[in-house]
């Protein structure tokens, strides 16, 4: 089908690959972690302050994006860029997910999924058809495919039902895109934990020559050592030549090991969820500073020197008093939260392009677990594609 991107690799280590992905908005580095703004904003955060934040790419959500503010008023708008103001890339789930977070209030079908609105009561039919017309309105550069998505702890027959609906909605998906030179339609690989489920999808999507692919279905409560062989065997069969994106992944370590798997693009909304509960993302032992434990009360450090974030400008006290309890602190752990998240991804860029990445890995897992006691998934993951720690 048509593409709106330019996909180029400019360095690889090993499956890890540094990318630029030119879209109608704006040229983004690969690997990315894109942040996640549900209902057209990153809670607490200005479009400015997520641009000076060098972030390339956001998220939207189009199940909520229809329900508040709706199509209607998007489309009078000329789009969720200008409703929000925002000058770069942004991506649209389709709506699939909420078959698992609001799976009590949905009914899934052939013709589509059908939910209850958490807002009001109201009822909508979610179809592939009904997703890409609220995509277009929305005018994303990068669409995601309605697919049928079951919790990655299902198993039976529902994994091969949900797999099989996903190919015949992908093609209704196709049929329904009406601006496929503006805006980029992404397939999502499907089949559980199944490698050989993940295999039929996979080769079927491949067959409709989309301009990029996503590996969904993942971190939902699954094994993580079942997580990785999956992100490896799809990466491992995913075209070269097209951006590959793992749904729903954010924490750091998974990150790293994902890159190193062949990942370019992610997203999850726990750095600015976990932020807002007073949680800050640093270098150093597990990786993260809850900042509301008493140990804090009378720390009058910074949070982590080598993140450029408003925390440098507050002590860990301070932080102790006020994190995760008035809306201003928020914002800020936020702040620093992505902050961190666009260092990490910005120093994977240069370690591959530089021809260092596996020292790169191997110095941040150390950071990360100075004990040397990595989680087996990671550790295995990483010897899978050549890294031993």
């Amino acid at each position: 089908m048509p593409s709106a991107l330019e996909f180029e690799t400019i360095a690889t280590s090993g499956k890890a690959r540094c990318s630029t992905l030119k879209l109608p908005h704006y040229t983004c580095d690969l690997p990315m972690f894109m942040p996640v703004g549900t209902q057209g904003t990153i809670k607490g955060l200005t479009s400015q302050q997520v641009e000076e934040l060098d972030c390339h790419l956001i998220l939207g959500n189009t199940y909520h994006l229809a329900q508040r503010p709706g199509i209607g008023v998007l489309e009078q708008c000329g789009g969720l860029h200008k409703f929000m103001n925002w000058n770069r890339a942004m991506l649209t789930d389709s709506g699939g997910f909420q078959m698992v977070s609001l799976l009590k209030l949905a009914n899934i079908t052939e013709e589509g999924v059908s939910f209850q609105s958490p807002h009001d009561g109201s009822m909508m039919m979610l179809t592939p058809e009904y997703s890409m017309h609220i995509q277009n309105v929305i005018g994303a550069d990068i669409m995601m495919a309605l697919d049928d998505v079951v919790s990655s702890l299902t198993t039976g027959p529902r994994v091969r039902e949900a797999m099989e609906r996903t190919l015949r909605w992908i093609d209704r998906c196709i049929a329904a895109h009406k601006r496929p030179t503006e805006q980029n339609l992404f397939g999502i690989v499907q089949g559980g934990l199944d490698l050989n489920l993940r295999k039929i999808c996979v080769e079927e999507l491949v067959k409709r020559n989309l301009p990029g692919y996503a590996i969904g279905g993942l971190s939902g409560g699954e094994d993580k050592n079942q997580f990785w062989k999956v992100v490896n065997f799809c990466t491992g069969k995913l075209p070269q030549n097209k951006p590959r994106y793992c749904m729903g992944v954010g924490y750091p370590v998974d990150l790293v090991v994902c890159v190193a798997l062949g990942v370019d693009m992610f997203d999850c909304v726990y750095p600015s969820r976990t932020a807002r509960f007073g949680t800050a993302l640093v270098d150093g032992p597990n990786g993260v500073m809850k900042l509301r434990s008493k140990s804090y009360a009378c720390d009058f450090r910074s949070v982590d020197s080598h993140v450029d974030s408003v925390l440098r400008h507050h002590t860990r006290s301070y932080l102790n008093k006020m994190a995760g309890r008035d809306s201003m602190t928020g914002s800020m752990m936020t702040t620093h939260n992505i902050a961190y998240q666009m260092k990490l991804m910005k120093d994977i860029r240069t370690a591959i392009k530089q021809g260092y990445f596996e020292k790169f890995v191997k110095n941040f897992m150390e950071q990360q677990y100075p004990r040397h006691d990595y989680p087996k998934w990671a550790f295995d993951a990483l010897a899978a594609v050549g890294i031993n720690l």
